[in-house]
């Protein structure tokens, strides 16, 4: 059986029973992973739907995702001059443009670094044609993927069924038709760890105020309490008066006036979210999630914004500790995936849609590379996309600039020195006395150089 250009047959030279999968529960050290020591005997789980959730979880992990696959994926080709210049080739041009049948190529790589972010793996499976050339990529459920090992330390992956991709049939494919992209690898070279795994307690506590939070404002900011008398009363009196306050001021009829008699006094008995410092807590809880995921606070509506105006030093703060590592790692994976690495080619993600400058900022900084002598106009315009002009392929400098050396020497009152010119010497004139050159002979060398035959032009004459 074919699939993805591999051949696939019952008989192995590994079997599937000789190979040790890879899973969460499987580490070099043998940790139960929680999100705080007791948190498993104290019931305490923290679920990945759940906390995704939070607003401060959704909003990294969106934004991140996001940022990384606006960018255009460029195919580049290192020139002997050792720049590198973006080239379009037929066998590989076609799938960083459309990498599936069903996904454009930003949702794509949107997917790739969720199911990194959320799961803390993304297993990209290549599929080939008759030219072993990869000619499309699809992200994988990572549920449905599993790492194994062989005793000779061989790397398979073992997938089960998915239809999107074309898989039809569990089966059992080597490394090199895998990419896997792992997060921070804690435990397993082969198993990245989520950032959720650092982040989940707080973001469950987040949660969990939240969720409080709105019980308490479902009530009329109402918390519960207690209603208690003087004296002592008997199990079936206070049954009865649990029963007629639930009924009459509880649900629906929330919110009427409770007349009480016989000494009762009703007491709260939650705390105000005042004393529990509500919004201080939830903020918390934020600036926590935002931290793992290395993100400013600001990007994502926690906190203010910073006091200086200078988009571009926040951009490329933001790309530096939280971008880059995931773009790096996505560049080099694709290399290698697509075989790139030995042809002297490779990919890069366009980063001028992320770290554009504001307008005036990005005009001077053009003005100053044309007039430094180190940018061409036609370059400047390609990035503002704009047409190229006959004469701006070349970079511009004014005539006044001097060399340093040149500048020396007019300081020591040479300015601009020289080599002399070397003397030509004269030819020596003819001497006077000479012997004339006979007229026979003058006449002759004269016509020879203008009539073609001499010897007609002497029997004419």
């Amino acid at each position: 059986m074919n699939i993805f250009g591999l051949t696939l047959t019952r008989s192995r030279a590994v079997e599937k029973s000789t190979m040790t999968p890879i899973t969460s529960t499987n580490s070099f050290w043998g940790y139960v992973r929680e999100s705080f020591a007791g948190a498993w005997q104290g019931n305490v789980t923290v679920s990945r739907d759940e906390v995704a959730a939070f607003f401060a979880v959704y909003a990294c992990v969106s934004l991140i995702a996001q940022d990384i696959s606006k960018m255009r994926l460029k195919l580049v080709e290192q020139q002997s001059s050792g720049v590198w210049k973006e080239i379009r080739v037929a066998s590989h041009t076609p799938v960083l443009v459309k990498p599936n049948h069903y996904q454009t190529r930003i949702k794509f790589f949107e997917s790739w670094v969720l199911s990194k972010l959320l799961n803390g793996n993304a297993y990209i499976l290549k599929q080939r044609d008759n030219r072993n050339v990869v000619t499309a990529l699809y992200v994988l459920d990572p549920f449905r993927v599993t790492a194994l090992t062989t005793e000779t330390g061989d790397v398979y992956y073992q997938l089960k069924v998915d239809y999107l991709s074309g898989q039809p049939h569990e089966v059992v494919v080597p490394a090199s038709e895998i990419i896997h992209d792992t997060c921070v690898t804690l435990f397993h070279p082969l198993l990245g760890v989520t950032p959720l795994f650092a982040c989940g307690l707080a973001a469950t506590q987040g949660i969990k105020i939240q969720t409080n939070s709105t019980k308490l404002f479902t009530n009329m900011s109402r918390p519960a309490g207690i209603l208690t008398a003087p004296g002592a009363i008997a199990d079936e009196t206070a049954a009865r008066l649990k029963a007629e306050w639930d009924s009459n001021y509880t649900g629906d009829n929330m919110g009427k006036t409770a007349v009480l008699g016989d000494g009762l006094h009703y007491e709260a008995m939650t705390i105000n979210p005042a004393d529990a410092q509500l919004i201080e807590q939830l903020k918390m809880t934020g600036e926590v999630c935002c931290s793992v995921f290395h993100v400013p606070p600001y990007m994502v509506g926690i906190g203010a914004m910073p006091t200086y105006n200078n988009i571009e030093a926040l951009n490329q703060q933001y790309y530096t500790q939280a971008l880059q590592a995931y773009i790096e790692q996505i560049e080099l994976l694709m290399d290698e995936g697509l075989g790139l690495s030995a042809s002297g080619r490779g990919t890069e993600f366009d980063l001028d849609g992320l770290l554009r400058m504001d307008t005036a900022t990005r005009f001077k900084s053009h003005s100053d590379g044309i007039g430094g002598g180190w940018l061409a106009p036609n370059e400047v315009r390609y990035k503002e996309n704009l047409e190229p002009v006959k004469g701006g392929d070349s970079p511009y400098l004014q005539q006044q600039n001097y060399s340093l050396e040149a500048l020396a020497e007019r300081d020591a009152d040479k300015p601009f020195s020289k080599p002399a010119p070397q003397q030509v010497q004269p030819a020596q004139e003819a001497d006077e006395e000479a012997d004339p050159i006979p007229e026979g002979k003058l006449l002759e060398l004269l016509f020879k150089k203008g009539c073609p035959d001499f010897a007609a032009f002497e029997e004419a004459a």
